[in-house]
């Protein structure tokens, strides 16, 4: 249980997917004009990492990489079919994406307007496909691993996503010189929050 919750926390604050590893940079610039969106895009988000790791993570051990397949048979044992992953790993992605566009547009249609093209878009969200990828790297020793890490990988982009945007409306009513309105304070705003995150590398779990 402690080492859940130490990969719970990790994937939060230290290897945030925005702030450690910039991933997802597109939705996150985007859509954080408002809280609202904001918390509409990261639940979702959560949703389909909270999904997709795990299932990855089953279809990884269970049927790609090498020997994955002896449950089957043992004259299985040097079948590799991991060259496959990419390829598995971005349907599964856009088949959890496409779920969870339809639960949006059937409960909450003025969310799913005002996210617009960037929900769809989270098929290709490279935080996603970071989370199954990461996944596979550290080789996670149990499924109850991999769906924390999920959890908490989507936690965190959560977070980063819905900060920024609390910001961009606080600082809407400020003084900010022309050259930076929009995008540009954005950027150095992230930039600050991202060291800000850094500090949390100093914690050991």
């Amino acid at each position: 249980m402690e080492n859940l919750f130490n990969i719970f926390v990790k994937s939060i604050f230290i290897d945030n997917m925005i702030f450690a590893y910039f991933l997802g940079m597109c939705s996150y610039l985007a859509v954080s004009k408002t809280v609202k969106t904001s918390t509409g895009l990261g639940i979702a988000v959560i949703f389909v990492l909270g999904f997709t790791v795990p299932i990855d993570y089953l279809i990884e051990n269970y049927l790609l990489k090498e020997g994955a397949l002896t449950w089957l048979n043992p004259r299985f044992a040097d079948v590799d079919l991991s060259f496959l992953s990419f390829i598995i790993f971005i349907a599964v992605i856009a088949s959890m994406v496409q779920l969870v566009e339809m639960i949006i547009e059937k409960f909450s249609p003025s969310l799913y307007n005002s996210l617009g093209i960037f929900l769809p878009l989270i098929a290709v969200n490279c935080a996603i496909l970071g989370g199954s990828l990461f996944m596979q790297e550290r080789a996670y020793n149990n499924l109850g691993e991999a769906t924390v890490f999920g959890l908490g990988s989507g936690v965190g982009w959560f977070l980063a996503i819905v900060g920024i945007a609390a910001i961009r409306e606080k600082i809407r009513y400020s003084n900010i010189p022309d050259p930076l309105k929009g995008l540009g304070i954005t950027f150095i705003i992230t930039g600050l929050m991202g060291m800000a995150f850094m500090g949390f590398m100093g914690i050991k779990l």
